[in-house]
């Protein structure tokens, strides 16, 4: 097999040289939460934690779902919730059964939220840069990625409209039941809070 970090490879083959393009901008996302994590004294899990919690249903903020979320194991992410408490940037609130839990922000915790929430913005003030039509068909092409990469396994959740139960695709585009309306190509989701998995 060729080794795609090979520069003399990629020059003859584009999609190598994209899956470098894409582990670059991977790595700016590593810094921007690393540095957040040290102006908090958060780690970066613990920080994008609070703002998934933050932004999300309270359904999906239970140990197991958000283990599935990050593609970590349950321990992980327990041990990072251990520590949110301790800091008391969330509570815990207890089901019938005293094991499950939905974890909460606290007020202290969705002020440390509008902190943190800006750390991609380096990233969005250079897309905005872009043409419309380079914005679009970025988007479409990320969509379709990020879609393969949850059907081969490589990615445990996406709420995105290509394997929800509303979308339809026809001749005429892209369609959502739910909404019951046409979609554009930019109008496709990547995390839809009305979506429903396709029954298998």
């Amino acid at each position: 097999m060729a080794n795609l970090f090979d520069p003399k490879i990629q020059e003859s083959d584009l999609s190598s040289k994209s899956v470098v393009g894409l582990e670059r901008i991977s790595e700016v996302f590593r810094v921007l939460l690393w540095q957040k994590s040290n102006e908090t004294s958060l780690s970066p899990i613990q920080i994008q934690l609070l703002i998934f919690i933050k932004n999300h249903d309270s359904s999906l903020a239970n140990v197991s779902q958000l283990a599935r979320e990050f593609n970590m194991k349950k321990p992980t992410i327990s041990d990072a919730v251990k520590v949110l408490f301790q800091k008391e940037l969330i509570t815990k609130e207890s089901g019938s059964d005293a094991r499950a839990y939905t974890i909460l922000l606290t007020e202290k915790g969705k002020s440390v939220v509008d902190s943190l929430k800006d750390f991609g913005e380096p990233v969005k003030d250079i897309l905005d840069e872009l043409d419309p039509r380079e914005k679009d068909a970025l988007f479409q092409s990320l969509a379709k990625v990020i879609f393969k990469l949850n059907q081969r396994g490589l990615i445990d959740v996406q709420r995105t409209c290509f394997g929800c139960r509303f979308y339809e695709k026809s001749s005429n585009g892209h369609y959502c039941q739910f909404i019951k309306k046409p979609l554009l190509e930019n109008e496709i989701r990547l995390d839809c809070g009305d979506f429903q998995q396709i029954d298998s």
